[in-house]
């Protein structure tokens, strides 16, 4: 019984939050407006998100690389759009393109020559954001084309962002794809035990490979959506998203398959965390609460299986 409820104990929390900040400022929190800006401003975080879930998933914990990703993909397609003239599909591509360069990248170092994915992606997220500050000249590059603005921003559908749907559905595919399809199930055994994946027959190195590389892309196409949301871009772009995604796919692992990575758990994270911080807003708090608020997620996300693991324990341990 004590297992069910902590699969569900990450709803009852959101839902308990919804109903304080509802009660502490009913006026504004439970609004359609509210709401809107809820699932359309977290679209980028739900798109990185998803991106972030993939490496974590195949037992590769941290890609700190992603939300640089993110950065070089939106300042690609900003300066290409902006300064070039370059015309928003292909800056679009080319941004995508870009952030794939650092996947593979990674990918080389980490799956093929065997080094800690911690060490390599940082390294590769300091380089890459290096790179992002020499394309732009160290300044912040806009306004990019009204035309992808509208499509991804300002264009609606039941007064929700049309940004958010794009996310839902990335989401949908990847989720799909990892909780009903031979791909999924062996990305489940390869991030519980590589070496019984090997024994199996997986193409363990291949597997994790393509985790890192369309998670890279994904990161890409979350620059395509923080460039339309904002219209310009500045050169620190990602690195604030690296830390509330990774917050919200270690805090959804405690939902609905307790102690695994899951995409429906993340997705439900991300929409806590987005209320939270929203909430607090409306309440008057300060910038710097909202990221106490992602690193106290984060720590409460790490914590609470081993918490839970231990009380289990002794509660079966414990003489009749």
């Amino acid at each position: 019984m004590s297992h069910g409820l902590d699969r569900y104990a990450l709803i009852i929390a959101f839902v308990g939050i919804l109903i304080g900040f509802s009660a502490a400022d009913s006026s504004t929190f439970d609004t359609v407006a509210n709401l809107s800006n809820i699932l359309g401003s977290q679209a980028v975080l739900f798109i990185l998100t998803v991106a972030v879930l993939l490496p974590t998933i195949m037992g590769d914990f941290v890609d700190l690389s992603l939300g640089a990703s993110l950065g070089l993909s939106a300042m690609t397609i900003a300066v290409l759009n902006v300064n070039h003239g370059v015309p928003i599909v292909y800056a679009c591509l080319a941004g995508v393109g870009a952030a794939v360069v650092v996947g593979l990248v990674n990918t080389v170092f980490v799956v093929y020559y065997g080094n800690d994915p911690f060490i390599i992606t940082l390294g590769v997220m300091t380089v890459v954001e290096g790179v992002t500050y020499i394309i732009c000249s160290n300044a912040t590059v806009g306004v990019v084309s009204t035309g992808l603005s509208n499509w991804i921003y300002t264009n609606t559908f039941l007064s929700i962002p049309l940004e958010f749907y794009y996310a839902l559905a990335i989401f949908v595919v990847v989720w799909y794809v990892l909780s009903f399809t031979p791909v999924g199930q062996k990305a489940l055994v390869i991030g519980q035990s590589r070496e019984v994946a090997r024994l199996s027959g997986f193409h363990v190195n291949r597997q994790r490979a393509w985790a890192f590389i369309i998670a890279a892309a994904i990161a890409g196409i979350a620059g395509i959506a923080y460039a339309g949301t904002y219209g310009s871009v500045d050169p620190t772009a990602g690195s604030v998203y690296i830390l509330p995604a990774y917050a919200a796919v270690f805090l959804g692992a405690t939902a609905i398959h307790p102690g695994r990575m899951n995409a429906l758990g993340a997705l439900i994270a991300v929409y806590f965390l987005a209320a939270g911080t929203a909430g607090l807003e409306l309440l008057g708090a300060q910038a710097y609460a909202q990221q106490i608020f992602y690193g106290a997620a984060l720590v409460v996300a790490v914590a609470f299986p081993t918490v839970t693991r231990k009380r289990i324990f002794k509660r079966r341990r414990a003489p009749a």
